[in-house]
């Protein structure tokens, strides 16, 4: 019976892959021909299917800004970025045209002294990336360390010696750094304001003090969240709460 499931599951992927095929093709019609909501309901069905990618979601990106819809353009820019984050294209589009028409002109603290090296060091690989340096560093530092007990030349033995102690440091620091990342990367959580025009409180309830209000299609960081609000964090360091329903988190999928 397994095995039956199994392959029906297996026809069902494929049917709906290649459905999905059609659809982009047809949607990609649509756009060449100028009719983006059409094209736009077209890339939203491939969505509905479950399947994510940036190619999809840059397209969907390039609909919503030819239709001047600031929110959605920046929103499906970030996530095509998320998944593709060296494209080009994506950036340029994002960066030099989407961003343009935001109305809110927000200020970057940048970070300075000692955690910016750090935060340098830890953003240049992804997790995995640290963590197979430190496993590679973990495999040299055990061959050379047997080529350091069982051999008899002592100038190779001082070299093994040196080299697997190198490897040893750089397998934890590898791991040190790959933590680093996993916490960073928990913390970073980006979402597009979609509201016209949102009231941002000091607290989270509606008769709270106002401390600044935002418009569609700026970036913020989501801190926490408590029933409906959810406090964010700008680009200035300015903080928040801001209604749930005005914001779309970016690494939801």
């Amino acid at each position: 019976m397994k095995p039956l499931v199994n392959l029906l599951l297996c026809f069902f992927s494929v049917f709906v892959f290649s459905q999905n095929n059609q659809l982009f093709d047809e949607a990609n019609a649509l756009y060449n021909d100028g009719k983006y909501a059409e094209a736009i309901d077209k890339y939203e069905a491939i969505l509905e299917s479950g399947q994510h990618s940036p190619e999809l979601y840059f397209n969907l990106g390039n609909a919503n800004y030819k239709l001047n819809n600031i929110a959605p353009s920046i929103y499906y820019y970030e996530k095509a970025k998320l998944l593709n984050p060296q494209d080009a294209d994506i950036k340029n589009n994002l960066v030099g045209y989407a961003q343009n028409m935001t109305i809110d002109a927000i200020e970057t603290v940048p970070q300075v002294g000692f955690a910016r090296i750090i935060n340098n060091v830890v953003n240049t690989f992804s997790k995995d990336i640290w963590a197979k340096i430190a496993v590679i560093g973990v495999i040299v530092f055990v061959i050379l360390f047997l080529l350091y007990h069982f051999s008899y030349a002592t100038s190779k033995k001082r070299v093994a010696f040196v080299v697997s102690l190198v490897s040893l440091f750089s397998a934890c620091f590898s791991v040190v750094m790959a933590f680093q990342k996993e916490s960073l990367d928990k913390k970073d959580n980006p979402a597009i304001v979609f509201a016209k025009e949102s009231r941002v409180k000091s607290e989270a309830n509606r008769t709270s003090e106002e401390v600044f209000r935002l418009h569609e299609g700026t970036k913020v960081q989501v801190l926490e969240t408590y029933e409906d609000w959810k406090k964010i964090q700008l680009s200035d360091k300015s903080t928040g709460w801001i209604p749930s329903k005005d914001i779309k988190i970016i690494k939801t999928f």
